[in-house]
């Protein structure tokens, strides 16, 4: 099982769009640490507006700013956008402790 955590973006942010990217890298930088070194978790901020990342935003189906979530399990491979984080700029800790949830659940092949 392998989950990569994308915060894709323009080559303009807003506020909010910064936030997201920025809140969703400290969490998993603090609370994935493992999961990162070993490779089972990958997080990027991706510009989907460079020509090097085309073809990761349309694998994704990006549309505009966003946090994406994708997992590899064994040969397939499913993706959902995580719109609640939006929600929950203005409170770090439920961001933190949303996101957490998510990443855990994918990380153990829950898809639910």
């Amino acid at each position: 099982m392998r989950v990569e955590i994308f915060h894709f973006h323009g080559n303009h942010q807003c506020y909010s769009c910064i936030t997201v990217g920025e809140l969703a890298e400290k969490t998993v930088n603090e609370n994935f640490k493992d999961e990162l070194a070993s490779g089972r978790l990958i997080f990027a901020h991706v510009n989907a507006e460079l020509p090097e990342n085309v073809v990761l935003a349309k694998k994704y189906g990006v549309t505009g700013s966003s946090l994406w979530i994708g997992v590899y399990n064994g040969t397939a491979f499913s993706k959902e956008e995580d719109i609640r984080v939006w929600y929950l700029l203005n409170n770090k800790d439920a961001f933190t402790a949303h996101l957490s949830e998510v990443i855990r659940k994918r990380l153990n092949g829950d898809l639910s």
